[in-house]
């Protein structure tokens, strides 16, 4: 079994309060303990000596990025309605080298299973994913995104850059090909903006993991993007 002391290298504290705690969670940790290996939240109890900590959202485990875990179960419930209720504002890095059918706007369709526990967009509107997004290239072969999920489904951005040609770099269920040069999958949660008890709370984190994600060119690219709320996100 993991010990806490794993703890201080899966993740980085980002706001502790009386109601909620953020962190930037670091990529290849599972939100789930696996074969005895601890998931995020039991290292981020075991770190800072809570008994209970209550998850509203979750990241995949290539995910790197913002993480918000309640501290009491009226909390939990308070942030989950409004996760529910599409009033929590999150926005999400992404690097490909591929070059993306559209640079910016909307991608829209039915998700439906695939193959390999995979996903796939499809053309229908039944209950669709929506997504946002802009991008700007970084390098010859590589481009960077930030995208805006309006909806919340499983491998949801991974699956939505994928439909216009852009999978994530080092994704090993979309882009299998690109994880024999690459450390990790670049996705990263960037950015969230909620209100909570008449509080508005915005957080920003880098990411600090990923050769890509350090080099000058996303340090220049990143600029645009400092605050993504006050894009001109397209109109869904």
């Amino acid at each position: 079994m993991a010990t806490a002391s794993t703890a201080e290298k899966s993740f980085q504290l980002v706001e502790l309060n009386d109601q909620f705690v953020v962190i930037n969670k670091m990529p290849g940790i599972s939100f789930h303990t696996e074969n005895e290996v601890l998931g995020i939240v039991e290292r981020v109890k075991a770190e800072l000596g809570f008994d209970e900590l209550y998850p509203v959202h979750r990241l995949d485990k290539i995910t790197s990025g913002l993480l918000v875990l309640a501290r009491t179960p009226e909390v939990n419930s308070k942030i989950s309605k409004l996760f529910r209720e599409r009033e929590v504002e999150k926005y999400y890095l992404a690097i490909s080298d591929r070059k993306p059918s559209k640079k910016q706007g909307m991608i829209k369709g039915d998700m439906v299973r695939s193959r390999r526990s995979t996903w796939k967009l499809t053309k229908t509107l039944d209950n669709p994913a929506i997504t946002q997004f802009f991008s700007t290239s970084l390098e010859p072969g590589k481009r960077l995104f930030i995208v805006r999920p309006k909806t919340g489904k499983t491998h949801q951005i991974r699956v939505a850059l994928n439909s216009i040609g852009a999978p994530v770099l080092g994704d090993p269920l979309y882009n299998t090909d690109s994880t024999k040069n690459t450390s990790r999958g670049y996705l990263h949660a960037y950015a969230i903006k909620f209100r909570l008890d008449d509080i508005d709370y915005s957080f920003v984190s880098e990411p600090v993991i990923g050769e890509t994600f350090l080099t000058d060119s996303f340090k220049k690219a990143i600029q645009l993007y400092a605050e993504p709320w006050s894009l001109a996100w397209p109109i869904s």
